[in-house]
């Protein structure tokens, strides 16, 4: 009964969202476009390829090293002791050819109740020429950026499962170059995730055998940072994630799994400002100069929404001060900033399997709309996973991204199982 009330509660908010205008023929004049923009956007590119071919879908998924990323509490239902993985992503193919997303990652288990882990993610951006305002040449450089995470997971009962991650993260994006007069510097960022998991197999829906689990997450709760002594300080992509997942056991030698998860920037929305009287005035939501946890607390109730304007386009005042937004926007902002992912993926014998998935983000948050597809081999103690995105609008720099990911089993099958009493 769990199992069904929390999957129609992410369905719930998932229609929520996709009902939002938002679609084509929507204009400025229908929707007010208020992208939320972070630091270090790198932390939030999935280098995952299976969960990658499911619509970056990965926060409830059967465990396997990637889990350090997508949810490591997931980890300690994981049927192998140890697991070490490889992910390599060409960034950005589409605007040039030398920028590249590298990802390692691995767990072992520790007990039957401890799993401990650890990832390091590098991301080069390729190579870039400085030049001044006169376009004179300064020199070559190659930014790059790097996180490096320990995980833990401890099993709180057959069941249920938490976990938490230390993260370190360093972004070099100028070398030090000399700008205006202010010498830039490298962003220094240190996170946490924190995660939890719930998974059962005690379910049989439509007389079928299956596999049900709930992934929550929230991920890169740290310092804001920047790139210089005197520049404004941005917040990191902490991101709130829910997924829930459910695999049917059709028979021997067939399985199908569905994946949904739902998450939502914990960043706060940008205000609408406008020149009254020669001084800048906030005309509706709320300032983010507050601090990170603040930030995060703000994020679910400070949407702007659309202001009235009148035909000079200034907003219309009221008698109190405030200034005038359409009814209901705020909310149906609020809403929009939700984005979704979902997949599909079907094995055959535990050794092929075939996959695919759609990820939406509101096109007044950013618009990132694609379908996602890809396969994956297992044979003994290796298993490589492949997936492709196909954009939905033509010139979209995302399109034709392509991760590949081989991953390593290492000793023996866990005794773990979702009915083992732990230690």
């Amino acid at each position: 009964m769990l199992s069904h009330k929390l999957l129609i509660f992410t369905f719930f908010v998932s229609y929520l969202s996709f009902a939002q205008p938002g679609g084509q023929g929507v204009t400025q004049n229908d929707i007010q476009l208020n992208t939320i923009t972070t630091a270090l956007p790198f932390l939030g590119i999935n280098p995952d390829s299976r969960s990658g071919a499911m619509g970056d879908a990965g926060t409830a998924l059967s465990p396997n090293s990637s889990s350090v990323m997508w949810n490591t509490a997931m980890l300690n239902f994981s049927e192998d002791k140890s697991e070490i993985g490889i992910s390599y992503t060409p960034w950005l193919r589409q605007l040039t050819n030398d920028m590249h997303l590298s990802y390692l990652s691995g767990y072992a288990r520790v007990g039957s109740r401890h799993v401990v882990g650890g990832a390091l993610r590098y991301f080069s951006l390729g190579e870039i020429t400085f030049t001044d305002g006169n376009n004179n040449y300064i020199r070559e450089f190659k930014p790059n950026e790097f996180e490096l995470t320990l995980a833990y997971a401890f099993k709180l009962a057959d069941k249920h499962s938490i976990g938490v991650n230390g993260k370190f993260a360093y972004s070099n994006l100028t070398g030090g170059l000399v700008t205006a007069g202010t010498e830039t510097k490298a962003a220094i960022a240190g996170m946490a995730d924190i995660s939890y998991a719930y998974r059962t197999e005690d379910i049989n829906w439509f007389k079928v055998n299956g596999i049900y689990s709930l992934g929550v997450t929230i991920t890169n709760v740290g310092n804001k940072v920047a790139y210089s002594a005197n520049a404004r300080r941005d917040f990191l992509p902490t991101t709130l994630k829910i997924g829930n997942a459910y695999t049917a056991k059709i028979d021997k030698y067939n399985k199908l799994t569905v994946s949904i998860d739902v998450s939502k920037l914990l960043v706060p929305s940008p205000a609408v400002y406008a020149n009254i009287d020669g001084e800048k005035t906030l005309i509706s939501g709320k300032s983010n100069d507050v601090g990170v946890i603040a930030g995060m607390i703000q994020s679910f109730y400070d949407a702007p929404g659309r202001v009235i304007r009148d035909s000079n386009g200034d907003p219309i005042a009221n008698g109190d001060g405030t200034f005038q937004v359409k009814k209901g926007s705020k909310f149906g902002e609020e809403m929009r900033e939700i984005m979704i992912g979902s997949g599909l993926e079907y094995w055959y014998n535990d050794i092929f399997a075939l996959r695919g998935g759609y990820f939406y983000e509101n096109i007044s948050k950013g618009g990132r709309q694609f379908f996602t597809m890809g396969i994956g081999f297992k044979y003994n103690i290796f298993s490589f996973d492949f997936s492709y995105l196909a954009a939905m609008k033509r010139n979209n720099p995302l399109a034709n991204t392509m991760r590949f990911t081989l991953r390593f089993t290492l000793g023996d099958k866990s005794t773990n199982d979702s009915k083992a009493k732990p230690e």
